[in-house]
């Protein structure tokens, strides 16, 4: 009984240390992740006023009916599913290809490496500033175009509404790529050599090789690749707002959920609430989407 007694002690003191040490956790996740999500679904039903004299007025589903009523929400939405769906396959496949290349047996592959992974490293606000300028009228890209032929005159990338998000999705593809490429790196360690010198033996090239031994086997990789990459891009906000001073410009092109939520939220007075409501409903539809690429690629595997 005493060494049964003195066993239950222990295991009540060891408890009450799990507890210490997860309840600090516990607290700031409770206070900055449930508590901001609760208290944003509960906003979304309401007309609030934040500034100043706080005050409520519950509205019901007024928010989300005018949602979806909104022509400039639905441009946001038909701004930022197009950004997804170009950036995401052409980042996961370009990712996945140098990871393949760069996993071989080369030289200064390690410099290639840390040479690659260096837009990973820098501001987003730097880079989309880097890429105005090379997409600028003066900029490199209308000189090269212009010295070698392509064009006769320059153009307008970042004030032309048909190329605007097209060089938000160039310069996200090329800052991403590197991040997405090394952990590719790191699962392409998993996979045995033995795998490829049998294929050898049996007369596979490197694309077979590739397609059919590299691809299946860095298919659980892929799926969460592919899911950090659509949560990424639904929730692009600062490229934008730098690209185009806040506005979401020219002509609504560069406007994003998140920066439309962003403008009703602190740009007009007492649409705190409705803010909301477009968050909620870019979360819902994040996790509806992410649910589906995550089945597609289980059947795929």
């Amino acid at each position: 009984m005493l060494k049964t007694q003195k066993l239950n002690d222990k295991s009540k003191r060891e408890m009450l240390q799990g507890f210490g040490f997860v309840t600090p956790t516990v607290i700031i996740l409770g206070t900055f992740v449930l508590f901001s999500v609760l208290y944003s679904i509960f906003i979304s039903f309401t007309r609030v006023n934040l500034l100043g004299e706080v005050s409520y007025k519950f509205v019901g589903f007024e928010n989300y009916i005018n949602l979806f009523k909104d022509q400039r929400i639905w441009a946001a939405f038909k701004n930022t599913f197009s950004y997804v769906i170009v950036v995401v396959p052409i980042q996961t496949f370009v990712a996945l290809v140098l990871a393949y290349v760069l996993n071989q047996k080369l030289k200064a592959k390690n410099l290639i490496r840390t040479v690659l992974f260096l837009p990973t490293l820098t501001s987003s606000a730097v880079l989309t500033m880097i890429f105005m300028f090379l997409f600028s009228v003066n900029g490199p890209i209308n000189q090269f175009l212009i010295s070698s032929g392509i064009m006769d005159q320059a153009v307008n990338f970042t004030g032309d509404p048909k190329f605007a998000l097209k060089v938000i999705m160039a310069m996200n593809i090329w800052s991403t790529v590197p991040f997405f490429m090394t952990i590719y790196l790191a699962g392409l360690q998993d996979i045995p050599d033995a795998l490829y010198e049998a294929a050898s033996i049996d007369g596979a090239n490197a694309v077979q090789k590739f397609f059919k031994i590299t691809v299946p086997n860095i298919a659980p990789v892929t799926v969460f690749v592919v899911l950090q990459g659509l949560i990424g891009c639904f929730q692009i906000f600062d490229q934008a707002y730098i690209f185009s001073n806040g506005s979401g410009g020219p002509q609504n092109s560069t406007l994003t959920v998140a920066l439309a939520m962003y403008q009703y939220a602190f740009k007009t007075n007492g649409t705190m609430g409705y803010a909301a409501a477009i968050a909620v409903v870019l979360a819902i539809v994040i996790f509806v989407v992410a649910i589906i690429a995550k089945k597609l690629q289980k059947e795929d595997i």
